[in-house]
Formats: structure tokens, sequence, C-alpha cells
């Protein structure tokens, strides 16, 4: 190591007390992290809300205000494509009309007709309510991805779905309202992962009834197995297994166990992973649970 400090705080490659050689070995090597294009982060710093947006307040511009994914990220939700995750995400901002978006290149800019209470302030920078993020998500993204961000955002600042559909009333002839309006009833707080969320969409978007999330099965009076998503009449349990919790050894034991104890007492268990997302995969499982649904 050369002895470079490098600041506590959010930092450019301008600011930074280095080389850009040494700049790009200390992102190598983990010393430092780089959130979005742009700005940088000593690696031991937490990066809490007030810390991303003093990040991304370093790249955009002074009438700018954060949204869309680089809003949900300020706020607590990652909800970038894996694809984009190679490398530091484009910060995604607006102005209002009457101003000019920035062309930098680390910034995606945009205009947007926001109102006072569709901002707040996080660290000193403007970033777009949660509510209106996740209006604006439901507008932007894929389906299964636009639903899993509101989905989030929702269980984490607890908005309601009486707000959100107020709030698509005034995004008349926007593209991706159709969107929005169709998903906005299917918001719930209750999942707990974007894995649940994805599974939702593709039970309700092939006709199926719509599963309870967050089921808890009692025993002897004690809740004690909490299941993703459930039929509680028909038995049936629905499990999304990610990466984060379903992995380790230890992870996979109690897995086992508790869906032995699900099948020993009449539950009928599908288990579905990231891989469990193609349209052959989808097919498969959509139609083990129409059969199991239907056999009710």
């Amino acid at each position: 190591m050369d002895g470079t400090v490098f600041p506590s705080t959010p930092f450019t490659a301008a600011t930074a007390p280095c080389t850009r050689a040494r700049l790009r070995k200390a992102i190598q090597s983990r010393e430092i992290i780089r959130p979005i294009r742009g700005g940088y982060l000593r690696a031991d710093v937490e990066l809490t809300e007030i810390a991303r947006a003093q990040v991304a307040a370093l790249v955009m511009g002074p009438t700018a205000v954060l949204c869309d994914r680089t809003a949900a990220w300020v706020l607590g939700v990652d909800c970038m494509a894996y694809a984009e995750l190679d490398g530091p995400p484009q910060l995604e901002s607006c102005v209002l009309r009457g101003h000019e978006p920035t062309e930098r290149p680390e910034v995606a800019g945009r205009t947007r007709d926001l109102r006072e209470e569709d901002i707040v302030i996080i660290g000193g920078v403007r970033v777009t309510s949660p509510l209106r993020t996740a209006a604006d998500l439901l507008c932007l993204l894929p389906r299964r991805q636009a639903l899993a961000a509101a989905d989030a955002l929702m269980r984490v600042h607890g908005f309601s779905l009486a707000e959100l559909r107020r709030l698509l009333v005034r995004y008349y002839r926007r593209r991706g309202v159709v969107q929005a309006r169709n998903l906005a009833p299917l918001v719930d707080g209750r999942s707990e992962s974007a894995g649940e969320s994805w599974t939702r969409v593709e039970i309700i978007d092939h006709g199926l009834t719509i599963p309870q999330p967050q089921f808890w099965i009692s025993v002897d009076g004690v809740p004690t197995y909490r299941l993703d998503l459930a039929y509680p009449h028909a038995r049936i349990a629905i499990e999304y297994d990610g990466v984060a919790h379903h992995t380790s050894p230890a992870d996979r034991r109690r897995d086992e166990g508790r869906r032995a104890w699900l099948r020993a007492h009449g539950w009928r268990v599908i288990v579905l992973t990231k891989d469990s997302f193609s349209d052959e995969a989808i097919a498969m499982w959509i139609g083990e649970l129409r059969a199991m649904l239907a056999s009710d």
C-alpha cells in the first residue's frame, strides 16, 4: 500500500487523494466502492440511505431530483437489473419543467412534473418520495420487476394502496400508466423478496387464485412455520429459495426439515429458485400448481 488515506465521506475522481491509477487499484482491492458512476465511497463506511444520497449528490445537477431506480436505491430498495450490476449503474435524475436535464454521461437525465409532496429530502438531497417512486417504477420497469420494486417500497415505507391509486390518477396518458394501474391493486408490502413478487405475478397472469403471502402455521398454538406464499385451505405452500438465505448447508438442512414436517402434515410444497422463471420452467410449476388447485 502507498499510504493513501481515503476520506470517510463520498468523493469523486477529481477530489480523490490519489491518481486515477491508484483509484482503480483501490476499487479492485475493495478499499473503496463505486456505488454509481462518478461517485466513490470507502468500503468500510456503511452505505446508509444518507450515504447513498450523498454519493449521488456528487454527480447530479443542482436543480435535479433523484428518481426512478436511483431513488429506490437511496430509499433502501435495490431494483437494478442483474446485468447492470457488473458495473456501477447510471444515476437517474429528473428536473422540473423549465430546467434543462443534465447531459453528464454518469446521469440519465429526464424531465418530470413533480409536486411538493412528491419530493423528500435525504441527506440534503432531493429524492422522489417512496410513493412517487413506486408509481413511476410501475410505469417504467418490466411487469415482474415493477411489482417487485413497488412491493419492496411499500414494505419498507408503508404507503397504502389507496394512496397509490390516488397518485396514479395524475398519470393521465403517461407512458406505462396502463401497466401501472393494472399492477397497483396487486402491490403487497408483505412480500419479502423479489422472487416472491415474481412468483405472484406469474400466478396471477396465468389466471390462478392469488396466494396469501407470509402465512404462519401454528404448532400447538405457537406460530412456527412461515410460508412465503400459501393456499391454506388447499394446503399448498410455495417457497422461493433465494441465494442469500437458502444456499449454505445449515440453510438447506433447515429447509429440508421444515418441508418434511409440512409434507407429513398434509401440505403440498412447490419450491422455486431464480432459475424457475424461464418460459419452460414457469410452464412446469404453473402446471403443477394448477393441478394441485384443481384436485382440492
